[in-house]
């Protein structure tokens, strides 16, 4: 784990401890980097099912 020094939000702060039921500014500011990153990851994942369930045409015929 890397130390940074950084400018947090206070407002911010107390919003993201109350909604993640965090007691210290480092517990709350590494739940809500696993927050994000596993909103991303859903994300993602959400949009190749779109992609691998949809009807395409057969390439063979983008080219004719």
């Amino acid at each position: 784990m890397t130390k940074r020094l950084v400018d947090i939000d206070d407002e911010a702060l107390r919003d993201a401890q109350a909604r993640l039921g965090t007691a210290t500014i480092k517990a709350t500011v590494n739940e809500a980097l696993r927050v994000a990153a596993d909103q991303h990851r859903h994300a993602i994942a959400a949009a190749i099912d779109v992609l691998a369930a949809a009807d395409l045409d057969d390439r063979d015929l983008a080219w004719r």
